[in-house]
């Protein structure tokens, strides 16, 4: 009798471990760099596959657009504000994988709304006049986790900017569609 109750102990801790809920962290923080920035970001959990990411940081650019035509290609590193949330659509597949979904490693789709505000560029050689904008831009992207505490992060993305450029002197204001292509390397604390 003894065996057959330790055996089925057994059988329901196995099981009850296999059926555990898939869902995002209650809250993760890190930082990530990648070709064209470096940011500080939190997720906040909303609901079992819904995260909101928040993060600020600096973009990396060289602006050639009608508002830079009289500078030599300004090198800039302008700060940026960020408020995504997203929702990880693969994380119930990937727990029944025996898969990692720690750190909110997954894939997602996400509605990342980003602003650079007008306040201060670093690295702005040709004293370019600073011109905000606003983007909004659904987008697609995994997150993969190496080892404890690094991830990488790739996403693309098309959706509206829409460029405050009064307020730097210019005529009008302007609105474009705007791409969102990333590829990440993070650290979680």
């Amino acid at each position: 009798m003894k065996k057959v109750v330790l055996t089925l102990t057994l059988c329901a801790l196995a099981i009850a471990a296999k059926s555990q809920t898939a869902s995002v962290e209650n809250s993760t923080f890190g930082i990530q760099t990648g070709v064209l920035g470096i940011w500080v970001y939190n997720e906040a959990k909303l609901s079992d596959a819904i995260a909101l990411r928040t993060e600020i940081g600096f973009d990396f650019g060289i602006w050639e657009t009608t508002y830079y035509d009289d500078y030599d290609s300004p090198f800039l590193l302008t700060p940026v504000i960020v408020l995504e949330p997203r929702f990880y659509y693969n994380l119930k597949k990937r727990v029944e994988d025996s898969k990692r979904i720690d750190g909110n490693s997954g894939n997602f789709i996400a509605l990342k709304m980003g602003y650079h505000p007008d306040s201060f560029v670093v690295f702005n050689t040709d004293d370019a006049p600073v011109v905000s904008d606003f983007s909004i831009i659904p987008t697609w992207g995994i997150r993969r986790n190496i080892g404890e505490h690094f991830n990488f992060e790739a996403g693309i993305g098309a959706g509206f900017s829409y460029t405050f450029a009064e307020r730097a002197g210019y005529a009008e204001n302007k609105a474009e569609m705007e791409l969102n292509m990333h590829l990440r390397l993070g650290y979680k604390f």
